[in-house]
């Protein structure tokens, strides 16, 4: 039992790496490796091997890649501003539209429903076809529903802005599921890191802003200027995923896809070689026969194509079924936990911010209410920094403690900041925000970005831990948190205002926060079982016995 992990009766298990023995072999043995390909310095050997043909985006040049990766995230930074889109707008739209402050809740609710539908669509399809058909169906189709969002300003239909949030939902799917999917097309496991940061920030950074504009938008041009804003803007997103990114997902040779094992080593960041894990795959490397590759780059016009074939022989329907046995592993279950809900509270409040804010005694406008997610952007900011300082650092200290060896558990110890900063930030905001006549606006919120903190550190406690672990299922349990998110986010918004009226902000969020701090106390026996869990389901392949391998 070392530093807490039980240990199971098997030999090997995936995810755990002996970093130190293993670089100075690896060091050791790729010097008479001359076949394999490296970075320009000759130091670091590239993860995974790109193949010989120049149509493997792994051998386009750098400015290339890092051009199509910064189009696509600004593209969905847009689409993901659609989620918070009504954020600041809910009390006016009740207003409106004569409904009740639930429906309008109930145009967020559904979002999140036609998110999760088109995840479970969309993901497969990618698998199979690759993703550049889903990324311009997805931006046309919110171009599309946008508009018709806006439109319904004019006959005041609120049926018909309902069915335009779903479709708006369905849209977005793609570009939350896949943009980070896109970072492994493109890049090298050394030149992952820095990029995947990047663009989660954009993304976390666009979200929590969106309601900051929505609040001026509204108040100054009407709300439905905002569901314009989006048209206009994702239709030039259009534009620019058509024309400047193409297809990046590509059908190398099994044995060059070397990241598939070596990423478990290289994902502990800095702390582990460049060069882990690789002495199995250098043998493969060296014997492999290449996939057939045209050895000449396909023309623009052809480039220009939704999609230019199959990407693997998988089929779709086995594909499309596949997240849905994995809710039976333990560990995907506590990663659906540990970020779905976390996730749903922070929907639950932008659900009735507008509320607290408008209402009595501070009297808000719109614009006042949207400034309120400020400090939302704030608390992703500081989740985002702690948690890769902690992780890092925690990471490191572990290995040295454990003589060299890594564990996937390490990753689950940010469930302990995590932990800290929920407890704070629902149990202060559901007290402060209770009874604003004595704490005014500022306190509530400091808690929301406590909030939003634990949430982009639950977030990436799960991810981390779970890509590590079962790196070999990751497109499915990746798949599994999305579809857990979006339905858990559903179910709370759809009863955000019969709560509210009911058991009034405190009691419901100390409830809340009660939950949560039991779902991060789950993270213990998750530590210390997590790794006779993965020797479990390593020797027994739930989708091999429901025939979905």
């Amino acid at each position: 039992m070392a530093l807490g992990i039980l240990e199971p009766n098997d030999e090997h298990v995936a995810g755990t790496v002996y970093v130190y023995e293993q670089a100075r072999s690896n060091v050791e043995r790729l010097g008479s490796e001359s076949n394999l390909k490296r970075d320009r310095t000759g130091k670091i050997t590239l993860i995974p091997q790109p193949s010989d043909d120049p149509n493997d985006p792994l051998n386009w040049p750098v400015w290339k890649r890092d051009t199509i990766l910064a189009v696509l995230t600004i593209v969905a930074v847009i689409a993901t501003t659609a989620a918070p889109l009504l954020a600041a707008d809910s009390v006016q739209l009740a207003i409106f539209f004569v409904k009740t402050f639930q429906d309008a809740a109930n145009l967020t609710a559904f979002h999140l429903a036609g998110c999760a539908v088109g995840a479970v669509i969309f993901v497969p399809s990618a698998r199979v076809w690759g993703k550049r058909h889903v990324f311009l169906f997805g931006a046309l189709l919110m171009t599309a529903t946008s508009a018709w969002g806006g439109s319904t300003h004019g006959n005041k239909n609120y049926t018909s802005l309902l069915w335009a949030r779903v479709f708006q939902g369905v849209a977005l799917a793609p570009f939350e599921s896949l943009t980070n999917a896109v970072v492994g097309d493109l890049y090298f496991v050394h030149e992952r890191g820095p990029r995947m940061a990047i663009v989660n920030t954009a993304i976390f950074g666009g979200a929590f802003l969106t309601p900051v504009f929505v609040g001026m938008i509204a108040k100054h041009v009407g709300w439905q200027w905002s569901f314009y804003f989006l048209a206009i803007f994702m239709g030039i997103g259009f534009l620019a995923l058509f024309f400047f990114v193409p297809e990046t997902a590509y059908r190398r040779a099994t044995a060059l896809n070397t990241d598939m094992t070596a990423e478990r080593a290289t994902s502990t960041a800095s702390s582990v070689s460049r060069t882990e894990s690789l002495a199995d795959e250098k043998h493969l490397r060296s014997t492999a026969t290449p996939a057939a590759t045209s050895q000449t780059r396909d023309p623009y016009i052809k480039q220009l194509l939704p999609i230019n074939g199959r990407k693997t022989d998988d089929n779709y329907f086995k594909l499309l079924l596949r997240p849905f046995p994995l809710y039976l592993q333990p560990a995907v279950l506590w990663g659906c936990l540990m970020q779905g809900v976390i996730i749903g509270w922070t929907v639950i409040v932008g659900v009735i911010l507008s509320l607290i804010f408008l209402s009595p005694p501070l009297f808000f406008t719109e614009e006042q209410a949207g400034k309120m997610y400020t400090a939302a952007f704030i608390g992703a900011m500081i989740g985002l920094v702690l948690s890769g300082i902690y992780t890092e650092l925690v990471t490191r200290y572990m290995i040295r403690l454990n003589n060299g060896k890594y564990e996937p558990e390490y990753r689950i110890l940010l469930a302990l900041p995590t932990l800290i900063f929920t407890a704070i930030g629902l149990y202060g905001f559901g007290i402060t925000a209770s009874d604003t006549y004595k704490y005014g606006w500022l306190i509530p919120d400091v808690f929301i970005a406590f909030i939003i903190a634990s949430m982009v550190m639950g977030a990436i406690c799960s991810a981390q831990y779970l890509l590590d672990a079962h790196r070999d299922i990751d497109i499915e349990i990746f798949t599994n948190l999305i579809i857990f998110k979006n339905v858990f986010s559903f179910v709370l918004a759809y009863f955000a205002y019969t709560w509210v009226f009911s058991t009034g902000i405190k009691h419901m969020f100390v409830v809340f926060g009660s939950i949560e701090v039991v779902i991060c106390l789950l993270s213990v026996p998750m530590y210390v079982f997590g790794k006779r869990n993965r020797a479990f389901w390593g020797r027994h392949d739930i989708l091999r016995m429901c025939n979905l391998r």
